[in-house]
């Protein structure tokens, strides 16, 4: 008898429904626009998302946590402050499909950090498959063929510390619960953005504060249903369902938006997500392996 998920269809149902919730995340901010400095409005999104901290509050307050602990969420605080501020800056300055597509991005570091700091294996099939993203991500930047602007680096920056902030992730998740690393980021991050916002404060108008918190709304349902993803089935069933962001982007951006379809932007982002996928799979094949006992091992 195994733990395992096996739930696919209602896998690939909630990772559908987390696609349509973070599109519906980056189509708002999109709308919002400059109207609002990019700090501003990332402070705002975290702020009033807050009141979805409520349930979260038992768990954060019975937390028995050590000051390394403390460190650890709070360096998470600092490093996915500055991710948010860079992906709001970068919604504002490039199409939504190339901001898509960049953030596919955000695996392959975690995949590089892992190694380098958390001493996992860094096999020659995985590091091909980052080796191929990082061609996706060229394929996409085109540098020296077309203008790579401050939106294009922002999101580069933005998949890096996004993947940092993953990896701190990973290392607290067997120190505290989920509801307590996720209570904490929000929390951090609030705190973090505050004094950003600040140096560029502009009073917001009672429509922008209410797209922000649509926006907060979107964001906890997408990270809730991705929860219930997981929950029903592995990563290597799920993971393929978020190539439906990019196509679901690109549309968003060309007919809402009159963003021009880019072949290129999306041939990035598929080699960037076939080297995702295959990473996923590569993962979960060894943990298998790790499970599965051999032929002349007893089975229970």
């Amino acid at each position: 008898m195994t733990n395992s998920p096996d739930r696919p269809v209602a896998g690939v149902l909630w990772m559908l429904v987390t696609g349509a919730n973070f599109v519906a995340v980056t189509a708002i901010v999109k709308y919002v626009g400059s109207s609002l400095p990019a700090a501003e409005a990332a402070f705002l999104r975290y702020l009033l998302g807050l009141v979805f901290l409520v349930p979260m509050l038992g768990p954060m307050l019975r937390a028995d946590l050590s000051r390394q602990s403390f460190w650890l969420f709070g360096a998470r605080g600092v490093v996915h402050t500055l991710g948010v501020v860079l992906w709001f800056y970068a919604m504002t300055q490039i199409p939504i499909s190339e901001v898509t597509a960049m953030n596919y991005l955000s695996p392959i570091y975690v995949t590089i950090g892992a190694a380098l700091f958390l001493g996992e294996p860094l096999a020659l099939r995985r590091m091909l498959a980052v080796a191929v993203a990082l061609v996706g991500a060229l394929v996409i930047l085109r540098p020296g063929i077309r203008e790579v602007t401050s939106g294009h680096i922002a999101m580069l920056g933005t998949a890096i510390l996004f993947g940092a902030s993953y990896l701190i992730a990973k290392l607290m998740s067997g120190r505290a619960s989920a509801a307590v690393v996720v209570g904490m980021l929000s929390v951090t991050v609030s705190i973090g953005l505050a004094p950003f916002a600040a140096a560029v404060w502009v009073t917001p108008t009672l429509s922008q504060l209410g797209w922000m918190f649509l926006v907060a709304c979107f964001a906890t349902a997408g990270h809730f249903s991705m929860t219930l993803a997981f929950a029903a089935a592995p990563v290597t069933v799920t993971q393929p369902v978020t190539f439906l962001q990019l196509v679901w982007a690109v549309a968003l951006g060309a007919l809402v938006f009159g963003e021009p379809v880019d072949a290129w932007v999306i041939l990035g982002g598929l080699i960037i997500l076939g080297s995702v996928m295959f990473i996923t799979w590569r993962e979960a094949v060894l943990k298998r392996r790790a499970i599965t006992p051999s032929h002349i091992a007893t089975k229970l």
